[in-house]
């Protein structure tokens, strides 16, 4: 119900935007999240944007990345700028039901606790 798009190669400091799209429900009243792995290594939590709109980053993609949704278009977005060789990674969004304040950080972080996930994209910055 989630199809991610949009990674590519990209050079170090280039710039990415990635789609999810969601078919069937509307996700509208759900969070919406993007998460990152790497071979051998737990998903990531990277960026989440609550239903109404309140946002939560990870640290390391502060100030370099923007997650916003389109509800109309049932469609979340991660725009990623000033790539480094450290966000390579397969990116997936994934969606919860969840009335949780953003303050309620882990309500968003735990990759456990959201119940629809894209296929994933990938994504590869060359130095």
């Amino acid at each position: 119900q989630l199809q991610a798009s949009g990674g590519g190669l990209v050079q170090s400091g280039g710039s990415l935007r990635l789609s999810c799209v969601a078919s069937g429900p509307t996700f509208s009243n759900h969070a919406l999240a993007w998460f990152r792995q790497t071979s051998g290594k737990d998903r990531e939590f990277v960026a989440a944007i609550s239903w109404n709109g309140a946002i939560l980053y990870e640290d390391s993609v502060k100030g370099r990345s923007t997650i916003f949704r389109n509800n109309p278009k049932n469609t979340l977005y991660l725009e990623m700028n000033s790539l480094k060789p450290e966000d390579t990674a397969t990116y997936y969004c994934a969606a919860r039901l969840t009335s949780s304040s953003i303050y309620n950080s882990n309500a968003y972080t735990s990759a456990g606790l959201y119940d629809y996930w894209g296929q994933g994209t990938q994504v590869t910055v060359s130095s």
